[in-house]
């Protein structure tokens, strides 16, 4: 993939991450406006009459102090050793890869004032993957991600660490065994390779993609769930949600409908009239987490076309501008939201679990045939509520909380980066309460047989039973729960999207 000055979208992302070849470029375009970009700052500067933050100023709250020209290299070295105080655990691979390829592209549209050659060692970083170790604490969402990009950044001029080829170990031995030189850096690249939201929005775009792949699952893991529960199909009839128009409850409704339109258990003779809301409303529960990830992407798509530094440089306008680009609230603000939509998802399966153990609709109690000397399928649902209940604890929104940095000259931040983190452990929680209702619903459709299930979940069921099979008597049971995660974790549609 060549990457330009033009728009890069979250689909084309997606498409790159599945390629067997993702090596990526720099177009020629990009270079010229990269190179031009540069030029007009150099002439600028060699001129000595500017006083332009971050550039020949100290940062943040010495802002004020004035920096000398032949002291304008080392700023930007120090700025990047400075910033790099991250602590907790290490950013998962995928996610620093994704920041290297964003990072890349906002050089990419020409108001950063960084050389041709910075922006190509990031894809050279890119191409051979090699990862700089990167950490999940020490941003604040304004000014940027400082702290999680000094750590992307070090490599650059040779400093800190990478993860090559399943070792870690320092970027100047990395660099002797590629046969690189570390960049030397000139004014202002530090500064436009530490401002920005890289770190939120790469989090942001793994959680959106992994999130409607989920979705898609989830409906299906529900659509098993209600067939084991001899549940009704009347509330997926098309003329309820004509009248309230929702797309994603539009979309969900035709999608179980499809699932099990052939199901034989559907056609079984039911006796009950009403079926508890976590199956009932499986279109508007489902539908509404759908059109708000549907929101969030539109939010990072926009922040995917953007330029996040500061300050910025519009060479045909003669201007270099100082702002707030960097500041991460429409992602923060986002991540809260998509981090609620995704519980959302595992909070009603935690109820459908519930349900399926509860020793109704003709099924035995906790999905065992022998329950009291079994205790089958009830700790799993513990195990659930727990998980459950832990997102929604997560769910407490980051972006309305900000402590004032830098002396107070940095007075409100986003905390997106905190948003962003534990958006990502409510997304593995997800695949826990969804693998979890799996295992639950597979037991309970046993105990329906000969009868099937629809057509469409055939498949996907007989790859499940195959990874966790049926539960005759009580066994150890956390094997079987992590087998399922991992199974939910690696899961792919199986069949063409259902269209809404």
């Amino acid at each position: 993939m060549e990457i330009s000055h033009q728009n890069l979208t979250i689909d084309q992302i997606a498409k790159l991450l599945a390629s067997s070849n993702r090596q990526v470029s720099l177009s020629d375009s990009a270079k010229a406006r990269i190179q031009e970009c540069r030029d007009y700052l150099d002439t600028r500067l060699a001129k000595g009459t500017d006083i332009i933050y971050g550039i020949n100023t100290g940062f943040g709250y010495l802002c004020d102090k004035e920096i000398a020209f032949d002291d304008q290299r080392q700023l930007q070295i120090n700025l990047i050793r400075s910033h790099a105080c991250g602590m907790g655990s290490k950013v998962p691979h995928e996610i620093v890869r994704l920041m290297l390829l964003l990072k890349v592209k906002s050089l990419c549209y020409g108001h950063s004032g960084v050389q041709v050659e910075t922006v190509q060692r990031l894809i050279d970083f890119w191409n051979h993957d090699v990862l700089p170790v990167v950490y999940t604490q020490g941003s604040l969402g304004a000014s940027g991600d400082l702290s999680p990009l000094a750590h992307l950044a070090l490599p650059l001029i040779g400093e800190g660490e990478v993860e090559y080829q399943g070792q870690r170990m320092s970027a100047a031995d990395m660099n002797a065994q590629m046969g690189w030189q570390p960049i030397s850096l000139k004014a202002k690249e530090g500064l436009a390779l530490l401002n920005g939201t890289q770190f939120m929005l790469a989090y942001g775009i793994h959680i959106l993609l992994q999130g409607e792949r989920l979705t898609h699952l989830g409906d299906r893991v529900a659509a098993l769930s209600l067939d084991a529960f001899h549940g009704l199909l009347d509330p997926f009839h098309p003329k309820l949600h004509e009248i309230r128009p929702h797309p994603g409850q539009i979309h969900t409704a035709k999608t179980m409908l499809e699932l099990l339109g052939d199901s034989e258990i559907v056609q079984t003779e039911k006796k009950h009239v009403q079926d508890p809301y976590s199956f009932r409303c499986i279109p508007q529960v489902h539908g509404a987490s759908k059109d708000a990830i549907a929101y969030c992407r539109t939010v990072f798509e926009r922040e995917l076309s953007g330029v996040s530094d500061n300050p910025n440089i519009f060479v045909e306008e003669d201007l270099v501008l100082s702002g707030g680009n960097f500041h991460g609230q429409p992602l923060a603000l986002a991540l809260d939201f998509l981090a609620i939509a995704l519980a959302e998802l595992g909070s009603i399966s935690e109820r459908r679990t519930y349900q399926l153990i509860s020793g109704t609709r003709g099924l035995p109690s906790f999905l065992v045939a022998n329950p009291g000397l079994d205790s089958g399928m009830m700790i799993p649902q513990y195990t659930a509520a727990s998980i459950a209940s832990q997102n929604k604890q997560l769910c407490t929104p980051a972006s309305v909380d900000t402590i004032p940095s830098s002396n107070n000259q940095e007075d409100h931040v986003s905390m997106g980066a905190n948003a962003a983190t534990k958006c990502l452990r409510v997304l593995d929680n997800l695949e826990r309460l969804f693998a979890i209702e799996l295992v639950n619903a597979s037991q309970a459709l046993h105990f329906r047989e000969p009868k099937q299930t629809g057509t469409a979940l055939r498949p996907m069921l007989a790859d499940f039973r195959k990874v966790v099979p049926f539960v005759e008597r009580d066994r150890i049971l956390y094997q079987d729960l992590h087998r399922a995660v991992d199974f939910v974790a690696g899961w792919q549609l199986e069949m063409p999207a259902i269209k809404g």
